[in-house]
């Protein structure tokens, strides 16, 4: 991905004509790191995402949907005070840095007019959204707070004066022309692209890779003619060509890059491409950290029922040779005038052979001859004994390896709520340990969300994302004549058709997101079987949760279309 100047600047001009003149309805902060702001222009709402997140740091016009919490943070609630209700005046970008000044006319306690100032600030891990009294230069709130101790430039906390961050001394080539642009470079130095990115604000290594390959390595004039063709009127202009990039990894960018010959698939505005690009990615993210231990946990435990699968076959092995020791027990019992405490070994002859063969007999010198005989014969009744035994450990060893993979595959696709249900549920089956409750008010239980999904016709399609999700929606919500799937033989979530009748192409698109939210969610020609709801049944004898037997069943098969899917939660 590449946040650079050049994309701040094609937003900022995107957002100044969409938004201004716009009014904010609404303010919420759904993370720590992010902001939606609801805001309403020419009778039409828009949702404007600010996120200051460390990887994923970006501002757009969204149509994600986004989680609210019920208790709003001190920064949301500081927002809403001076932003709620307030007009957008404009939206500007400083220089060619990634640095966006949003201005709002609002008015104070008494009724005046007054002006507040959102400075958004791109630049990764030090990404921050600063509410700024515009008249006093003063920091209202910040959504990050840094303190002097951890930048010796300027600390960013309430009732400080609002300090830009440090200049890097370098040239914006908005208002550079080609004659400018070659006289600061050193060719003779090489490296030009490192040279461009270095001397030029908010030009990114895509963006100097790019100058670099229009010149052709030609000569003074070459690379003037490539960097004139780039800025004007492309950039100057602002004639923007939204694009992701699809090679070994996805980019963005936008403007059509001649370097790159690879797939790209173009956008009508820069708020759709960054909105396409980034959506999931920054939950994902979070849901990485928030279940980090859990995946550790579930693979270490999937390690051990694998290590502990190998024992039993060993065992089994073992086994299915145990009538080999009850042969020996006899022959030894046969030939024990042969035998002497402190022989480590016997010839006999085999009876059981046809030819009469002699074999040897190999035996614990520290034994009577008697108590070597009944050592082979309680080896045999243990492996024969065994045998049934550890039949019914592998089985529940697979079955357990079944469970921990699937709750795996829940993980990589759960929501942020998702989590703390899935580890509740381990800590029922046994795995986790519960924490101690005591001096905590008891948690309010909360029934599970299964996540709604609309087919094309408008169709509601549930889909359970953890085994609590799945058996709340399968035995409660579900009636017993609406339509269920499943993938045919793969970890993945119940899905529920919320119609008795429903048309086959509700049917593919449901099918669709059963292949999507299983462990074949990267592969083709996935199959999905459907049936009634009433033909679902959960099995007797204490099954996993989740886990169900059903009949009458049908088969589809579909290849999961990730894009198409975000089509189906979004409508």
């Amino acid at each position: 991905m590449v946040f650079d100047g050049v994309v701040t600047r094609a937003i900022a001009h995107e957002l100044d004509r969409k938004l201004s003149s716009g009014r904010v309805l609404k303010i919420y902060q759904p993370t720590e790191t992010e902001l939606l702001f609801t805001i309403r222009q020419y009778g039409e709402n828009k949702q404007l995402l600010l996120s200051a997140h460390p990887s994923y740091a970006r501002i757009h016009v969204t149509e994600d949907q986004y989680d609210n919490p019920r208790e709003p943070t001190m920064f949301c609630m500081m927002l809403r005070k001076h932003l709620g209700g307030s007009f957008i005046e404009s939206v500007e970008q400083i220089e060619n840095e990634r640095i966006l000044h949003i201005h709002f006319q609002t008015k104070n306690e008494i009724g005046d007019l007054s002006v507040k100032k959102l400075v958004v600030e791109l630049m990764g891990k030090h990404s921050n959204i600063i509410l700024v009294d515009q008249d006093r230069q003063l920091i209202l709130d910040s959504i990050k707070h840094i303190s002097g101790a951890q930048n010796r430039h300027r600390s960013i906390l309430p009732g400080n004066e609002y300090i830009s961050p440090p200049s890097q001394n370098k040239v914006n080539p908005i208002n550079v022309d080609e004659e400018m642009f070659i006289r600061k470079l050193d060719f003779n130095a090489g490296k030009l692209d490192q040279q461009i990115v270095q001397t030029f604000m908010g030009i990114s290594p895509l963006l100097a890779n790019e100058i670099i390959y229009q010149a052709r390595l030609g000569n003074l004039d070459d690379y003037k003619q490539a960097f004139k063709k780039i800025i004007s009127p492309p950039i100057r202009e602002n004639e923007y060509v939204p694009q992701i990039l699809h090679d070994n990894k996805s980019r963005f960018y936008v403007l059509d890059l001649e370097s790159y010959s690879g797939e790209k698939k173009r956008f009508n505005s820069v708020s759709e491409m960054l909105d396409t690009y980034y959506s999931g990615k920054a939950e994902r993210d979070r849901v990485k950290q928030k279940a980090g231990d859990l995946i550790r946990f579930l693979t270490n435990e999937v390690k051990k029922n694998q290590r502990k699968l190998l024992k039993l076959d060993k065992t089994l092995e073992e086994a299915e040779h145990a009538d080999r020791y009850q042969r020996d027990g006899e022959l030894l019992t046969a030939h024990m005038h042969l035998v002497r405490k402190g022989d480590k070994q016997v010839e006999v002859t085999d009876y059981y052979d046809p030819n009469q063969v002699t074999r040897t007999i190999k035996l614990n010198e520290h034994k009577t001859p008697s108590e070597n005989a009944q050592a082979f014969f309680k080896k045999y009744h243990k492996l024969k004994k065994s045998k049934q035994m550890v039949e019914e450990e592998k089985k529940k060893a697979n079955e357990e390896i079944v469970y921990l993979e699937e709750i795996i595959e829940q993980i990589n696709s759960a929501r942020e709520q998702d989590i703390e249900e899935i580890r509740e549920e381990l800590q029922e089956q046994g795995y986790l340990k519960k924490k101690s409750g005591k001096g905590k008010p008891k948690k309010k239980t909360t029934k599970p969300e299964p996540e709604t999904f609309y087919a094309s016709d408008g169709t509601i399609i549930l889909v359970g994302k953890n085994n609590k999700q799945n058996e709340y929606l399968t035995n409660r919500i579900a009636r017993k004549n609406e339509i269920w799937l499943h993938t045919k033989d793969i970890p993945g979530s119940h899905v529920v058709i919320r119609s008795t009748d429903p048309s086959a192409g509700t049917l593919h698109e449901a099918a669709q997101l059963a292949a999507n939210f299983s462990k074949s969610k990267n592969s083709s020609s996935v199959p999905v079987d459907y049936t009634l709801i009433r033909h679902v049944k959960k099995p007797n004898g204490g099954a996993k949760p989740g886990f169900v037997i059903y009949e009458n069943q049908k088969t589809l098969f579909v290849t999961p279309d990730k894009a198409f899917i975000s089509k189906l939660k979004n409508k």
